[in-house]
């Protein structure tokens, strides 16, 4: 049986992957069939990681703080969800390690102005908002109006009054316009592949994507990516991050824009955030679950240097 079929790798994905993990190939795949651990993340708005270490025990879960991340546990059980009484008190809500180490890398402090551009159900949103300790402003966007009402009950749940949700038209919305330059952090975790989350949707491999084409994905990443750049100040940081395992959807695309916007430069990940420490690439985080035990994903930090485009101070 040819080793893709073995390993479940679907033919418009095996090349990519094989460049970017050459001989590890058979490894990350193999990772990628095994079933996924259950993260969650405590809300500290609410609670605390020790109390909610010792409900899940009072439920006989075995259950411990995840490696990295400070508001991360671990279950070491398949639980019925319906059982987790602090899922529908916005005490925890679930979110891989992975996840939730993207979210540490928007770094938003109290009082500032964010945007979460591809908010999708809002769970970044959540640990962004949490890091501001629910001051300042969060602008949870995205073009799907379904996805933002789910959100805003999330929010709603979570106890956190400091988002706005905002329906965008596309990449490109007036919105965009007329906020340039308006915001201290701007997360794009850009629509991708999803490769990194196979393990968690196994189904998604066997969706058609070579219908819409990697490339057009790619194309549709960058002017997104783009886009979302004006809205960040001087000074100001765009973190760029997708569940994808593909460089062309990742490290060069950073490259490609980087190229293209000479007034933002990378903060490398030692400086952005030194406790992160189980990287793959000395610069930007990139986890696999055979290196990591998370998802797949990848998050370069880049910053506004000097005036924007227009001589706008």
């Amino acid at each position: 049986m040819p080793e893709e079929v073995r390993l479940e790798c679907p033919s418009w994905a095996a090349d990519p992957l094989r460049r970017r993990f050459g001989e590890a190939f058979g490894q990350e795949m193999s990772a990628l069939l095994a079933p996924p651990p259950l993260d969650l993340r405590v809300n500290p708005i609410k609670s605390t990681r020790e109390a909610m270490l010792n409900a899940l025990k009072d439920l006989g879960l075995r259950a411990q703080p995840s490696a990295i991340a400070p508001y991360g546990i671990r279950v070491h059980e398949r639980p019925s969800l319906a059982s987790l009484l602090m899922l529908r008190t916005g005490e925890v809500e679930i979110q891989d390690e992975g996840s939730q180490l993207v979210a540490m890398l928007v770094d938003a402090r109290p009082g500032e102005r964010v945007v979460d551009f591809c908010a999708g159900a809002g769970g970044k949103t959540l640990a962004v908002a949490v890091q501001m300790n629910n001051k300042g402003h969060v602008v949870a966007c995205d073009v799907l109006e379904g996805r933002l009402k789910r959100g805003a009950e999330r929010f709603r749940q979570a106890g956190l009054h400091n988002i706005e949700t905002r329906l965008l038209a596309g990449e490109t919305d007036r919105w965009i316009k007329r906020h340039k330059g308006g915001f201290d952090r701007v997360l794009v975790d850009a629509p991708c592949s999803g490769t990194g989350t196979w393990r968690r949707n196994p189904d998604a491999r066997w969706r058609a994507q070579e219908e819409r084409g990697l490339d057009n994905l790619v194309s549709l990443q960058a002017r997104i990516l783009a886009s979302a750049a004006r809205l960040v100040k001087p000074g100001g940081r765009l973190v760029y991050a997708t569940c994808s395992m593909l460089s062309e959807e990742n490290e060069e695309q950073v490259v490609a824009f980087l190229a293209a916007h000479p007034g933002f430069r990378v903060v490398p990940l030692h400086e952005a955030a030194p406790q992160l420490t189980n990287s793959s690439h000395p610069d930007y985080l990139s986890l696999t679950p055979a290196r990591n035990d998370t998802d797949g994903f990848f998050a370069a930090v880049m910053q506004r240097e000097g005036a924007l485009p227009g001589g706008r101070p």
